[in-house]
């Protein structure tokens, strides 16, 4: 396989994964119900990206963190949306995530 169809196949693969959690979830993830934590949704998502990063500084990449990694790519593409949504630039140095 070339490595065109491999990104190709990779972007599906995360696109299909988070349309189904979507359709599973709702859209939680950029409208949190905030009946427990009032965190607005970037703030939420990027407190997810902080799990995702930790679990794999903790474990490593390997085939059972493979899910994470997946994960953490979709979790980006939410984050990259929400704040498209809010107009807002984020600060990667701690104040919008």
């Amino acid at each position: 396989m070339t490595t065109t169809a491999n990104i190709a196949n990779e972007c599906e693969n995360i696109k299909t994964l988070l349309l189904e959690k979507n359709a599973k979830y709702g859209d939680s993830a950029l409208t949190p119900v905030q009946i427990f934590s009032k965190q607005g949704a970037s703030a939420a998502i990027c407190a997810r990206i902080d799990d995702k990063l930790s679990r794999i500084k903790n474990s490593g990449l390997s085939d059972a963190t493979e899910d994470t990694l997946d994960d953490l790519i979709g979790y980006m593409i939410l984050l990259k949306i929400a704040n498209k949504r809010s107009s807002k630039d984020i600060d990667l140095h701690g104040v919008g995530c």
